[in-house]
């Protein structure tokens, strides 16, 4: 059996989609026959108790999978994880964090691995997102939202990753709330900037057939050989 193909779900910021997309990206995988695992490794702002709302929930219930059913860590303050953690006095170990995720993405095809907030955004005060991709061997999805600023942040987060030496998968151009004139001309801006080609604009929808389909585009992007 071929290792597991690992793709790193993040975004440019925070609220840009990654979870819808994570979500929608799962639900086609299923469709197609593949076995997934979706998880996030830490999720703040949560309640006492696992709500449905929650990220990792959700993703969870995307794929239908046994485990795991949230995120492997919850912490109730709504702010970066490294600063709840602190507040609960359980930061999160780096090398327990890459276990926990290797052993759920164990029998499976494709894991999708949402993180918290941004590419840069703290886990701890000594690593992050990219420290996460690296060990774990990951494939990176960039989601931002199709906004004004957007070519900004896209580009910032693409210098990140090739920095830290980690392939883009793509980037998924989530569609805000208010479109902007700028949502128009962000896709054809960040392709000719980036030279990458494989840029998606996916529609806002609350159907999960309709943002399945959305996003059979990435299917490809994610299960492609490197």
């Amino acid at each position: 059996m071929s290792p597991p193909r690992i793709v790193l779900v993040t975004g440019t910021d925070t609220g840009v989609g990654k979870t819808w997309t994570g979500c929608a990206l799962a639900r086609a995988l299923v469709a197609r026959g593949t076995r997934v695992v979706a998880l996030k490794p830490a999720e703040t702002g949560t309640g006492h108790l696992p709500a449905a709302t929650e990220d990792g929930v959700m993703l969870a219930r995307a794929t239908g999978q046994a485990a795991p059913l949230q995120a492997l860590r919850r912490f109730r303050p709504p702010v970066a994880a490294a600063i709840a953690a602190d507040a609960e006095g359980t930061p999160l170990d780096f090398d327990t964090i890459v276990a926990e995720i290797e052993g759920h993405a164990a029998g499976s095809e494709v894991t999708l691995v949402e993180t918290a907030g941004g590419l840069l955004a703290p886990f701890a005060w000594d690593w992050n997102a990219v420290d996460l991709a690296e060990a774990l061997g990951a494939t990176v999805l960039v989601v931002a939202a199709n906004r004004l600023g957007t070519i900004n942040h896209t580009l910032l987060t693409l210098s990140a990753l090739e920095f830290g030496g980690l392939l883009p998968a793509g980037i998924v151009l989530t569609a805000p709330e208010q479109p902007d004139e700028s949502s128009a001309t962000n896709r054809e801006a960040i392709v000719r900037l980036s030279g990458l080609e494989r840029v998606l604009e996916v529609p806002r929808t609350t159907d999960e057939s309709a943002a399945a389909h959305a996003v059979a585009p990435v299917v490809e992007w994610v299960l492609r050989r490197r």
